[in-house]
């Protein structure tokens, strides 16, 4: 019996290979898929099975592609529909795979279609579940997600409480956890940073699982403190319904170098988007007129996602040599498929042809800390929970998540500052605000683990209600 999780840190998303007995099951697979059917052929095994928990909002599935490449049968829970062949289970459904025994456990909540896979093996004896959505490590999933329902997220959350209640907490402490997802996911508030555990540790510690919990404790403390979903969900949720195009041919369609004169043009003659991926240190000193920064440093395809909007919007990309395949891939993976090619040479070949190039003002911590001792206008973009735990004293929090429904609170006249944790989401706020003609940004290095190293006062609230 082989198990593996397939952990993508900068989605924070598990996929699992499963093998016994010369056959494979996959569960949640990302949108690239060589890497199961590498694995799959190595062990001489066959993938019979794709096992999907939800429809994914976070993330582009891989499981047309996966079907497509191996043959092996799409499964979904119950209540799904999808526009192409899959196996809707039914409630306790049985898979078999080699010597090992899958079984569906419809546990709704999430979403309505929502299923952990409870797998045994050849005794019997119940060794993992594959909790999708329905259960992270510390947290449970967002009662907020559904497409396409008229049950309120307190209603969802209700349901989801009675799953948990009736199909995994009775189930052995001893039993693996495997979920969807770790910290930095945006389909739940409160994950851990570990990505596997035992239900018996999240019977413990999981404040969804408490045994003297009422139902409608569960539901006040899932929905508390939720923020609104990134607007590229229920574009990811339609296209892991209906279809999407092999991750070959995007790749393909978007792998393409221009010239700095090709590149130019195609910026001035479409809406393309220009996104610079370099490091937020090479970005701040120099950089094409109107592009923003997002770096593959970070969790890139996420913010993209965020704060892009529209998957259909088109993307000219600036990367570091060699890297143009690994950024269309992470962009593909969040449904962001309309890149129309790269800056061949990088930024370095429009430096050299002479072309226009901009900047962006960045002072230290120790800087900032005298300005603010002369009334410095400052912005906090860091994320509410954040902010809660420590902020500079008497100013608001605007995250960067909804930095698009914020820009008319900038002042476009005068300086001001934006901070964040340590230096990277500022840069991206500070060049979508430079784009948007806000001149007199200016960025501080280091963010919040450098202010804290300085006389500047700072303060802590007891919720969010101040955040913007």
């Amino acid at each position: 019996m082989v198990i593996e999780q397939i952990y993508t840190g900068c989605l924070a998303q598990g996929a699992y290979y499963i093998e016994s007995n010369g056959e494979v099951a996959i569960i949640d697979p990302l949108r690239e898929v060589q890497d199961y059917i590498d694995r799959a052929e190595k062990n001489k095994a066959n993938i019979r099975y794709i096992f999907e928990t939800h429809f994914h909002a976070d993330f582009v599935s891989g499981h047309l592609t996966l079907a497509e490449k191996t043959g092996g049968t799409i499964v979904f829970g119950p209540n799904a529909t999808t526009k192409f062949d899959s196996h809707v289970a039914f409630d306790g459904e049985v898979f078999k795979v080699g010597d090992l025994s899958i079984i569906a456990l419809h546990t709704p909540g999430h979403t309505m279609e929502s299923t952990t896979y409870l797998l045994k093996d050849k005794q019997g004896k119940d060794i993992a579940i594959f909790t999708g959505d329905t259960l992270f490590l510390g947290d449970v999933g967002r009662p907020d997600l559904a497409q396409k329902t008229t049950m309120t997220q307190e209603d969802l959350a209700a349901t989801l409480f009675d799953s948990l209640r009736n199909k995994i907490m009775p189930l052995a402490d001893d039993v693996m956890v495997y979920p969807a997802h770790g910290a930095g996911s945006a389909c739940g508030k409160n994950l851990s940073k570990e990505t596997v555990g035992t239900l018996g540790d999240q019977k413990q510690h999981n404040y969804a699982l408490r045994k003297d919990m009422t139902k409608e404790e569960f539901i006040k403390e899932v929905i508390d403190g939720l923020l609104p979903p990134p607007a590229y969900f229920p574009l990811n949720v339609a296209l892991n319904k209906e279809g999407y195009k092999s991750i070959d041919e995007v790749i393909k369609t978007g792998a393409k170098a221009l010239s700095v004169n090709d590149f130019d043009l195609v910026a001035n003659e479409t809406d393309a988007v220009i996104i610079d991926v370099r490091h937020q240190f090479e970005f701040v000193k120099g950089f094409i007129p109107q592009s923003i920064f997002i770096g593959l440093g970070g969790t890139f395809a996420p913010w993209v996602g965020a704060l892009v909007k529209d998957i259909h919007q088109p993307i000219l990309l600036v990367v570091p040599d060699h890297m143009e395949k690994e950024t269309i891939t992470r962009l593909s993976r969040v449904g962001f498929d309309n890149v129309l090619g790269y800056l061949s040479g990088g930024f370095e070949s429009w430096v050299a042809s002479g072309k226009e190039i901009d900047t962006l003002k960045s002072v230290t911590a120790d800087v900032l800390a005298q300005e603010i001792d002369k009334d410095a206008i400052v912005f906090d973009v860091r994320k509410p929970g954040e902010y809660t735990s420590e902020h500079i004293e008497n100013i608001s929090n605007t995250p960067l998540d909804f930095l698009n429904d914020h820009i008319s609170e900038f002042p476009s006249n005068k300086d001001f500052y934006v901070h964040c944790a340590g230096g990277y989401r500022s840069v991206i706020a500070a060049s979508i605000l430079k784009a948007r003609g806000y001149n007199r940004v200016i960025d501080v290095a280091g963010g919040y683990g450098a202010i804290k190293k300085t006389k500047i006062k700072r303060t802590q609230v007891t919720a969010c209600s101040n955040s913007k």
